[in-house]
């Protein structure tokens, strides 16, 4: 991915000094992108990229990473968010694609995909942990990018809120789990109830401790009854997301 000059980012401006450090260098718009459910083994990946606009307009009150906000909080910046975001997309990826190409290799092309399909096209990128190239624009990974820029702690944030309306709408299917308590991710409660009734369509067979769970039984679940598909919503500033 390709790199601007040096830039200097002061850091009284807190988590919204590298983009002022980017816009300061000519970059008009810088988008970040983040995901959610990397460490999960039940339920999809989601990936989303905002594009926050320059000025007080694009400072979100209470903005941070989202495993740093409690539910309501997360609920009440997502809407803020979704409100004065320049352009926002989140893309979200079923379990077994992940189980077919693999973690990673759908992290960032989950990512790639929500920035490729911003209604607004930036000049900059932002994105957390991994670089994500084919852009055809300069881009940063940055290390806990969640905590560091503002444009990436937006996207954790539709990105979190995303998937857990998706995980409460399958513990409606799925109510011997607990997935809108622990939303997927490896707790006693899980693991007590992965043993006690095996994996069911939403899990990632590829994960060790599903696999494990899943050895008794005499066939995999049926993944044509998965209601959670691959794809993605993209939004400009005035939609109710």
């Amino acid at each position: 991915m390709l790199t601007p000059p040096r830039t200097v980012v002061r850091r009284e401006g807190g988590l919204y000094a590298l983009e002022r450090a980017l816009h300061r260098r000519g970059f008009r718009t810088v988008a970040g992108a983040d995901e959610a459910g990397r460490g999960a083994c039940a339920g999809p990946l989601v990936a989303a990229a905002v594009l926050l606009p320059q000025g007080r307009r694009g400072e979100i009150d209470d903005l941070a990473d989202s495993k740093l906000l409690t539910p309501a909080a997360r609920e009440r910046v997502y809407d803020q968010i979704v409100a004065r975001a320049l352009a926002y997309s989140v893309v979200v990826v079923p379990p077994e694609d992940v189980d077919n190409r693999g973690l990673h290799v759908c992290n960032v092309a989950a990512m790639r995909r929500a920035l490729a399909t911003l209604a607004i096209r930036p000049e900059y990128v932002l994105t957390d942990g991994f670089p994500v190239d084919g852009l055809g624009v300069p881009g940063l990974a940055v290390w806990k990018g969640d905590r560091v820029a503002a444009c990436v702690a937006a996207a954790s944030v539709l990105a979190k809120v995303t998937r857990d309306r998706i995980m409460v709408e399958l513990d409606k299917e799925y109510p011997w789990y607990g997935f809108a308590e622990h939303k997927g991710y490896v707790t006693p409660e899980h693991t007590l109830a992965l043993q006690h009734h095996g994996p069911c369509a939403q899990h990632r067979f590829s994960y060790v401790n599903v696999a494990a769970a899943a050895a008794g039984r005499a066939r995999p679940p049926d993944r044509v009854a998965r209601r959670v598909v691959a794809g993605s919503t993209v939004g400009t500033a005035g939609d109710d997301g």
